[in-house]
């Protein structure tokens, strides 16, 4: 939430304002009711007092980026861009009702399934930009909406550029640094897709540690504590107890230092998830992309599997011969990403129980019996033998067979080790300790409730117009001694009549201390609560205030 009270709402023909959805740096999001075809829509209004010809041209461009991609379910749609009657430039857009993940990740636990889901879907978002040209440059969980279908999209096109300019970006204004990868900071800043990449997986690995991925509790976490740590610490890996490996690797790699060390693409980054997927034997999550090339991407036959989950359209041809497992001409295919965090699990070839195939040795020959002590077949033995010469007569067995003695004497001494294993396993082996299991779930215990802000005060910014629209203020107030970047605000009106919904909400403030709402029309006692929230959910008493 911007600390500068929102602008007015404008008028526009065929819509109905309705309230104020937030603010940024340059422009406000209303909730509109549009008559025909009747639905809720979000609009974004420049500032009037936007004079930068620049800023406008970059909001132009954000309407043409989107509008060329929001067929992308993935993707914010965008209905229409116009100019209102008081100058102002706006963007009609789908209206996304759900919390979006920056307003909940600090708040709850996600699941890993929610967000191994949420990264594969927003990876072909992001693919389908980077094939259209586009870097979007700020991904972050506050740029991921909810659609009412409970499906993530990717929305804020507002700083981004051709990949034709990637190595021509003039500053890193407008980005996110907590989500930004270290080239941001670089002097001068780079930005290929692989930058993107970078950002995707620090919103995911924001989703499952509930804090920025370079935050540090307890400890500083200024703009420039976190450039430095984004710039030269290493990325600390997740330590929940459901946090597979492999998810922290495909994390690692994505978030490596040097944008070489990276996935290449955003579809790479979102197989990887998917791998990870199956390996937790969850339902692999779909991927769209849109390839507007014609030309075909590179393909690895270890991809076949994920292939049935990804749609990529107008994809001209792709290459069967090459190696997934092995590459061409059979030799075995290194890891690319070695360097950046080590392969998980054994590299023995599978169906083979861990044994090395002996050089020369086919697949055929490796499961192939023989008895004891007979030697490798060569490859002239491979033709059948001549039959006996005519007039030899074949030996006749004489005397009782030797097999029932022979399975016998065999089913004895399976009989005695078997016992013999189990007499010396209970005899001689010690109980074993039960294996310690980390806690999963385990509610966090509670401490000391947090201190109430103090000095809570309503400004009056808007008064009523007495034709029953509610006007707007501005609560502020101090924060409590101690407090840290963890806490956040709850701020709600108070005793709210039952047809009065719209202001019964809770408005939760994360890193300030004021924010605008709109004032109840037409009641004689209208109060406000700011609350203290630490993030173990404590809450301190609620401090009041009147108008």
């Amino acid at each position: 939430m911007s600390s500068r009270p929102p602008s007015a709402p404008p008028r526009l023909a065929g819509y109905e304002y309705e309230q104020l959805l937030g603010s940024g740096g340059f422009a406000d999001v209303f909730l509109y009711r549009q008559f025909r075809p009747q639905r809720r829509v979000a609009i974004k209004v420049l500032l009037s007092d936007v004079l930068d010809d620049s800023v406008r041209r970059q909001f132009d461009a954000e309407a043409n980026v989107m509008a060329q991609m929001s067929t992308h379910p993935s993707i914010v749609t965008i209905h229409q861009a116009e100019v209102s009657d008081d100058h102002r430039p706006y963007i009609v857009m789908e209206y996304c009702p759900r919390p979006n993940y920056g307003m909940r990740f600090r708040k709850e636990r996600i699941t890993v399934a929610e967000a191994l889901r949420v990264g594969v879907q927003i990876a072909g978002a992001v693919e389908t930009a980077h094939r259209a040209g586009i870097l979007h440059r700020d991904i972050k969980p506050a740029n991921i909406l909810v659609t009412d279908y409970n499906r993530p999209a990717l929305t804020d096109f507002g700083i981004s550029i051709a990949t034709g300019q990637a190595h021509d970006v003039e500053d890193s204004q407008g980005m996110s640094i907590p989500w930004s990868p270290p080239e941001f900071f670089a002097d001068p800043p780079r930005a290929d897709a692989r930058s993107d990449v970078f950002s995707l997986a620090a919103t995911v690995h924001s989703l499952l540690a509930g804090r920025t991925p370079f935050e540090r509790p307890g400890q500083r976490n200024t703009a420039s504590d976190l450039i430095h740590r984004i710039s030269t610490e290493p990325l600390a890996p997740l330590d929940r107890p459901d946090i597979p490996a492999e998810l922290n690797r495909v994390l690692s790699i994505a978030m490596a230092k040097e944008q070489a060390g990276r996935y290449d693409t955003a579809l790479a980054f979102g197989r990887g998830l998917q791998q990870v997927e199956l390996a937790l034997s969850l339902p692999v999550t779909q991927m769209d992309v849109l390839d507007d090339r014609g030309t075909g991407t590179a393909h690895s036959a270890e991809d076949d599997d994920l292939d049935m989950h990804t749609r990529i359209r107008q994809v001209a041809t792709v290459d069967p011969d090459s190696g997934g497992a092995t590459g061409a001409g059979g030799r075995r295919r290194l890891d690319p990403y070695a360097g950046i965090a080590p392969a998980l699990g054994s590299a023995s070839p599978p169906g083979n129980g861990g044994r090395r195939v002996a050089p020369g040795e086919g697949p055929d020959e490796a499961t192939m019996l023989r008895p004891a002590g007979a030697a490798l077949p060569s490859a002239s033995a491979a033709s059948p033998l001549p039959p006996p010469p005519p007039g030899d007569a074949e030996p006749q067995s004489s005397g009782t067979p030797a097999w029932p003695f022979v399975t016998l004497a065999a089913v004895l001494v399976i009989l005695f080790g078997v016992g013999a294993t189990l007499g010396a396993r209970h005899l001689l082996t010690p109980d074993e300790a039960p294996a310690a299991t980390a806690p999963v779930n385990t509610p966090t215990p509670q401490g000391p409730a947090p201190e109430p802000p103090t000095h809570v005060t309503i400004k009056v910014i808007d008064p009523e117009d007495g034709t029953g629209e509610p006007g707007r203020a501005q609560i502020s107030w101090e924060p409590p001694a101690g407090v840290t970047q963890d806490e956040h605000y709850i701020v709600q009106w108070k005793d709210m009549p039952s047809n009065y919904e719209r202001y019964q909400t809770k408005h939760p403030v994360h890193g300030d201390n004021s924010i605008v709402l709109q004032i109840p029309p037409r009641l004689p006692d209208r109060c406000i609560t700011v609350t203290t929230v630490d993030p173990n959910g404590g809450a301190s008493v609620p401090e009041e205030a009147c108008l």
